[in-house]
């Protein structure tokens, strides 16, 4: 059997191992509160917060301020409360104290991932929160984030509009591949690629003419004498433009003349004054307009003028006669030669005609 002071010292050897391996406990635990940014010795902030949902977040999940880590996931579940019906998780974290001061009652927190495929963690927002510092106790409002997920749904109708654009981009294909609308029959129809070939080459022929000066089109292009021409119309109207804007002739004095356009617009007036005189039956031509006796007569003397010009187109009373019977106006042709013939031998022998005879009594 071991003496006495043999299992003293085995339980002291015991003792200090015991206590060795709280140390080294201790230490490391204070190693590991260090490296993530929290003291074991310091009263942690309670914070909370309500999330529709988890999307995977575990307790001990980090929680990080603006990328650094401030305390640690102490707790989620979902909760009963009806006021929390639509965000039914909920999340209570430790925060660092030392990190009080760049919180706020609304810093906003949401849930991130880290890296595609990571852990969840909770992130908290404080770039633009002015509120007051936060305090223990105190819950968080929630920022939305999609998340992988919510990526993959909303992708599924895109993905549904892509393979309905596929089927038919392969309809096209295959419609082009059997030689169906115009673009198939260019693909597989010899006949209207040697037509288009053609067409191909008419257009170059045309190119070259062109570029030879022949024809309009390239008399237009390569005739100096054609540009001259037109270059010299182009003067020619610039010269007329800056006549006109300097005044001078008919049209220039139209555009500046104020003396011109104040006589036009008194014509205008005036002109509208008659017009208005003669609508309320004032002057001859406003009786022509207003009264219908006026009117009458005008009708009738019109229809007695006609009737009188109908009778000498007819030849009835002397005008008639004068104007449609031949005998008349030989007789009177006669006449009037006779009469001449008269005059002309008066004026060569006015003796033999004027005798003059004096009686004395």
């Amino acid at each position: 059997m071991p003496s006495q002071q043999e299992v003293k010292w085995s339980q002291l050897k015991v003792g200090v191992i015991v206590l060795a391996s709280l140390a080294l406990l201790s230490t490391l635990l204070f190693l590991m509160s260090s490296s993530s940014g929290m003291s074991i010795f310091s009263k942690k902030l309670t914070v909370h917060t309500y999330f529709d949902n988890s999307n995977g977040l575990k307790v001990g999940a980090t929680v990080n301020l603006q990328g650094v880590t401030i305390g640690e996931v102490k707790k989620v579940l979902v909760t009963t409360d009806p006021a929390h019906k639509l965000t039914p998780v909920l999340v209570i974290m430790k925060i660092d104290p030392k990190y009080r001061d760049n919180l706020h009652k609304d810093t906003r927190a949401a849930l991130a991932t880290v890296g595609v495929l990571g852990d969840t963690v909770v992130d908290l927002d404080s770039k633009i929160a002015t509120g007051p510092p936060l305090e223990d106790g105190d819950e968080l409002r929630t920022v939305d984030t999609p998340n992988i997920n919510d990526v993959i749904k909303s992708s599924e109708g895109t993905i549904e509009s892509f393979n309905v654009i596929l089927a038919h981009l392969d309809r096209i294909v295959t419609d082009l591949e059997q030689g169906k609308g115009t673009a198939g029959l260019l693909i597989n129809d010899p006949a209207l690629y040697n037509q288009a070939a053609h067409t191909m080459d008419e257009i170059h022929t045309l190119t070259v003419n062109i570029n030879a000066g022949k024809g309009s089109l390239g008399k237009l292009m390569n005739d100096d004498q054609l540009y001259n021409n037109l270059n010299d119309a182009t003067l020619r109207l610039d010269n007329i433009v800056k006549g006109l804007d300097a005044g001078k002739g008919s049209a220039g004095k139209l555009l500046h003349d104020d003396k011109l356009y104040d006589n036009v617009n008194a014509t205008m007036a005036h002109a509208n004054n008659v017009l208005a005189e003669a609508d309320s039956g004032k002057g001859t031509i406003g009786i022509l307009l207003k009264d219908p006796t006026l009117a009458n007569k005008l009708n009738d003397t019109v229809t007695k003028l006609d009737t009188l010009l109908t009778g000498i187109n007819d030849g009835k009373g002397t005008i008639g006669k004068l104007a449609t019977d031949d005998s008349v106006f030989t007789n009177l042709n006669k006449t009037l030669t006779s009469t001449n013939d008269l005059v002309t031998a008066v004026r060569q022998d006015p003796k033999k005609y004027l005798v003059i005879h004096l009686k004395i009594f």
